[in-house]
C-alpha cells in the first residue's frame, strides 16, 4: 500500500502560503495522516496524530541530527546545541537542563515573575497606551536573566529584548525578518560569550544553582567544558524560550477578550482553572508549526516504507486540532482539560514524548509563566481596549495579534 503524494516539483511556496495548516489540510485532503511531498527541494513525509507522535519520537527510529535547516540554526536555535544531538550526548546535555527544574529553583521563577509583573504594572499605570506583547517580551527578559543569573543592564533592556525577539520571529520567515534573526544571535552570542568568559576568568561570581553557572561548567560525556560558543548556545536556550512565553501571555490576553466568560472563570477560580485555561492556550492558538526529523533506520509504518536519511515533518499544529482526538477543536474550552490524561502524544505544543527524549525541557516553565503572568493580567489588573486589529494570521510564523494587543488606561485592582 502506497501513501498519498502531493503533486508539483516543489511546495515550499504552497507550504508558506498555507502556514500551520499546510500538513493538516492535506491530511484532510488525503484522508491519511501520512502523506509524502517535495519541499525546499528534497523529498519529505509529513504525518499528524497520536501514533504518528509516538513513532515520531521513537529515537531507534528517528534522529535530530541534520533535520534542523541551517537558516533555523542561524537565527532560532544556534549551531551545536541540544536540539540537534540525540543517544547518550542528547540525554547528557539535557539532563544539564532538567537540573535546573528543581522544585526550589521553579518556586524562585515564580516569585521573580509576581515582583515583575508587579513593578511593570506601577510603570504602566503612567503610560497612555501599551503594547502588551513588547511589554511583556520585556518582562520576561528581565525575568529570564534574573533566574538564570545573567547580568543585565537597564540601558540594554530594549536591545536585548528586541535579539532575543527576533531570533524567536525569525522562524517560518524569508528576508528581511530571517536576517534581522541571524544578526540578531550573532549579537546575542557574543555578549553570553562575554559573560561566561568571565565567569570561567573568574572575573564574575555566578550562583552555583543558577543557569549561568551550571552551564558554565557544564562538561560533556569526555569530561571536557562546552567550548564557549556551544555554552553561550545553550546558556540562550534557557533565555530565548522564556522570552517566547511573551506569545503565548498575549494570546492569553486575547482569549480573555474574546472569550470573556473564561476571564470570569480565572477572577472567580482556582489554580485548577487557571491551569485549563493555560493549556487550552496552548492547544488552540498558533505557536509551532511543525517539527523535523530524519530517518534513522529503515523500517515501516502506516503502509509506508521509511528510508533512512528521509526527512519527515510531524504535524504539531494539526495534532492539536486533530478531530479524532479533541471534541469540537476549533473551540476555545478549557474545561475540555479536566479529563486530560496528561498524554504525551495527543497534546504536543512544544513537542511530544517524555522528559528524557526531544520534549521541551522548559515545558513547565513555560506552563508557570503562564500561570502567574495571566492570573495577574485577570485579577491585578484593569485596562481598555482601543480599537484596533487583533487578528492573527495562520501562514505567519510565529503567529501574533496583527496590533501586538494595545490596551491603554492601566490601573490596578484593590
Amino acid at each position: 500500500m502506497s501513501i498519498p503524494r502531493e503533486k508539483g516539483l516543489d511546495n515550499t511556496c504552497t507550504m508558506l502560503l498555507e502556514g500551520y495548516n499546510y500538513i493538516g489540510n492535506r491530511r484532510k485532503q488525503f484522508g491519511s495522516n501520512i502523506f509524502q511531498t517535495r519541499l525546499m527541494g528534497q523529498k519529505v513525509i509529513c504525518m499528524g496524530g497520536e501514533q504518528a507522535a509516538e513513532i515520531f519520537y521513537d529515537e531507534e527510529k528517528f534522529t535530530r541530527k541534520g533535520a534542523v535547516p541551517n537558516r533555523i540554526k542561524e537565527s532560532l536555535f544556534g549551531k551545536h546545541g541540544v536540539h540537534v544531538q540525540d543517544g547518550a550526548e542528547h540525554k547528557h546535555r539535557k539532563q544539564m537542563f532538567m537540573s535546573l527544574m528543581t522544585p526550589e529553583r521553579l518556586n524562585e521563577l515564580m516569585n521573580i515573575a509576581e515582583k515583575q509583573w508587579e513593578i511593570a504594572l506601577d510603570s504602566w499605570k503612567q503610560k497612555s497606551k501599551i503594547v502588551l506583547f513588547r511589554e511583556t517580551e520585556k518582562i520576561m527578559c528581565r525575568m529570564a536573566c534574573q533566574w538564570a543569573g545573567v547580568p543585565l543592564w537597564a540601558n540594554k533592556l530594549s536591545q536585548r529584548t528586541s535579539d532575543l525577539s527576533a531570533m524567536i520571529d525569525a522562524f517560518g520567515a524569508i528576508g528581511p525578518r530571517h536576517w534581522k534573526g541571524r544578526t540578531a544571535r550573532n549579537r546575542s552570542e557574543q555578549w553570553i560569550k562575554s559573560i561566561i568568559k568571565q565567569v570561567r576568568n573568574g572575573d564574575l561570581q555566578a550562583r552555583e544553582d543558577t543557569a549561568l553557572f551550571t552551564i558554565s561548567w557544564h562538561r560533556d560525556r569526555n569530561g571536557h567544558l562546552l567550548d564557549l560558543h556551544t555554552a553561550a548556545v545553550e546558556l540562550l536556550n534557557i533565555v530565548r524560550p522564556i522570552v517566547a512565553v511573551g506569545r503565548y501571555i498575549t494570546f492569553g490576553a486575547l482569549a480573555m477578550n474574546d472569550f470573556p466568560e473564561t476571564k470570569d472563570k480565572l477572577q472567580e477560580g482556582d489554580d485548577a482553572y487557571t491551569r485549563m485555561f493555560v493549556q487550552e492556550i496552548r492547544r488552540y492558538y498558533p505557536f509551532g508549526p511543525f517539527l523535523g526529523a530524519k530517518v534513522r533506520n529503515n523500517f515501516k509504518w502506516g503502509g509506508h516504507h521509511f528510508q533512512k536519511g528521509t526527512l519527515v515533518l510531524l504535524d504539531v499544529y494539526g495534532t492539536n486540532h486533530d478531530p479524532s482526538l479533541w471534541e469540537t477543536p476549533d473551540e476555545f474550552r478549557p474545561e475540555r482539560f479536566k479529563e486530560w490524561e496528561d498524554n504525551p502524544y495527543d497534546f504536543i505544543p512544544q513537542g511530544g514524548g517524555y522528559d528524557m527524549g526531544h520534549r521541551c525541557p522548559g515545558e513547565v516553565i513555560t506552563i508557570n509563566i503562564m500561570k502567574v503572568s495571566l492570573e495577574f493580567l485577570a485579577k491585578r489588573m484593569d485596562y481598555q481596549l482601543p480599537k484596533q486589529d487583533l487578528r492573527f494570521r495562520m501562514n505567519r510564523m510565529p503567529s501574533i495579534p496583527k496590533s501586538r494587543f494595545v490596551i491603554s488606561g492601566v490601573a490596578g485592582k484593590a
